[in-house]
């Protein structure tokens, strides 16, 4: 999971397994295989290198965080 900004400043987790397109129209724009959309202030260079972050450590076999600690990482 990849933590994120809205364009009015509050916080998004978005599972970077599902993410298909990431565009920059100037608005960094983040599509999923569902077919949802979001708007994000990051660029879509920071939101790539989130994307990698997060799937190396899956790779790595380090533990991802717990569902419960998921609600902390949006405050």
């Amino acid at each position: 999971m990849i933590k994120l900004s809205r364009l009015n400043g509050s916080k998004l987790v978005i599972n970077a397994l599902l993410i298909e397109r990431i565009e920059s129209t100037p608005d960094t724009v983040i599509r999923l295989t569902t077919g949802t959309q979001y708007v994000v202030r990051e660029d879509a260079e920071k939101v790539q290198e989130l994307a990698v972050d997060y799937l190396r450590t899956i790779r790595s076999g380090e533990s991802a965080a717990p569902l419960g600690q998921i609600a902390r990482l949006i405050r």
